[in-house]
């Protein structure tokens, strides 16, 4: 028995320090002056991926009356609208590619067009945020494998052991259990902080970035502005959440029709009215920092839910000229230097599937 504990001490002991090396090389950022952000557009992305970015855009517009609802989730274009940054000229050009105008469908096509997902390559060359591919998701497996099997052996095998032990030696020696607990309890605290900080992608300097950011726009309460620092939990006004909200959730429905698209056009090996360029995945997806509101990466802006085409699952390419960097990083591979517009998605069962 003394044998068995002296090994699982070796064993969770250079589990965890084998963790925490591969945890700070996977977040490890280059050398330099400390970063800022250059503008709100940066922000969002850091706080929630391209979701939160396209939130905000969608808040500005929706807000001064360029985009105006036109029905329940349906928005149309104010004649005459024009678009004052990257991610306003990403709604408008992802709106036409969507004639239904179902706003979970513009909101999905404007997280997959390049000039969005490039803000996420911007903050990964400038040591932000961590692109895909970087082995975060490797390194919140393995902290969760060792939190799950620390606890088996913490409770079913320790106190059946020790049973065992203690019926057939009566000596008044220490139980086995009490022997491994310490070293037990500690391997899950480790396995799962580390999984824990493994599911965030922003750094250190990114982090602070934000903080800087944040405090400089303190007492401006606009919307737009409180949603791409804050994401959705920012929002306060009423019509502008009815309108988002279900937006956010019904992102994953356009993420797993564009997959499905793609997936039949691959296997009809047929021009099909969808373009690849249309149907390619989110690549980016940035770990939020408790501040997504919905739009960060995995908790309901279709990221992390559909895997493998559409959705952000857990990504490995890091095209898009590094771009990647929000709601959807962690998706699947593939460049988005052509996905032209991957949110240009329309489908016509997307309409009737409110």
């Amino acid at each position: 028995m003394n044998l068995l504990a002296v090994a699982i001490w070796i064993a969770v002991f250079l589990s965890s320090v084998l963790l925490m090396v591969r945890l700070r090389g996977a977040r490890s950022a280059p050398a330099g002056p400390p970063p800022v952000l250059h503008d709100l557009s940066e922000a969002a992305f850091l706080v929630g991926g391209p979701g939160t970015v396209v939130d905000a855009a969608l808040v500005s517009m929706l807000g001064d009356g360029r985009l105006v609802a036109g029905g329940p989730g349906i928005v149309q274009v104010r004649p005459g609208a024009r678009a004052v940054d990257p991610a306003e000229r990403a709604v408008l050009q992802a709106h036409r590619a969507a004639p239904s105008g179902w706003l979970y469908q513009v909101r999905y096509g404007a997280m997959c067009d390049p000039a969005v997902q490039e803000i996420g390559g911007a903050l990964a060359d400038r040591g932000l945020i961590t692109p895909p591919g970087s082995g975060l998701r490797r390194v919140r497996r393995h902290g969760l494998i060792q939190a799950v099997v620390c606890a088996l052996l913490l409770f079913p095998v320790s106190l059946v052991l020790t049973v065992v032990a203690l019926t057939l030696d009566s000596g008044s020696g220490v139980p086995f259990i009490g022997k491994v607990a310490v070293v037990l309890v500690g391997g899950i605290v480790v396995g799962l902080v580390c999984a824990a900080r493994a599911k965030n992608r922003v750094t250190k300097a990114g982090a602070r970035a934000l903080r800087a950011i944040r405090s400089a726009h303190l007492n401006d309460r606009t919307p737009h502005v409180q949603t791409a620092l804050f994401g959705l939990r920012g929002l306060r006004d009423p019509y502008l959440r009815q309108q988002l909200v279900p937006a956010v959730r019904g992102t994953r429905l356009a993420a797993a029709q564009s997959h499905t698209r793609s997936t039949r056009s691959h296997s009809t090996d047929s021009s099909s009215q969808w373009s690849g360029a249309e149907v390619l995945p989110i690549v980016w997806c940035a770990g939020s920092d408790g501040g997504g509101g919905g739009s960060s990466c995995g908790s309901g802006s279709g990221c992390g839910s559909s895997g493998g085409g559409s959705g952000c699952g857990g990504s490995s390419g890091s095209g898009c000229g590094g771009s990647s960097g929000s709601s959807c990083g962690s998706s699947s591979s593939s460049s988005c230097g052509s996905s032209s517009s991957c949110g240009s998605s329309p489908s016509s069962s997307c309409g009737s599937s409110s």
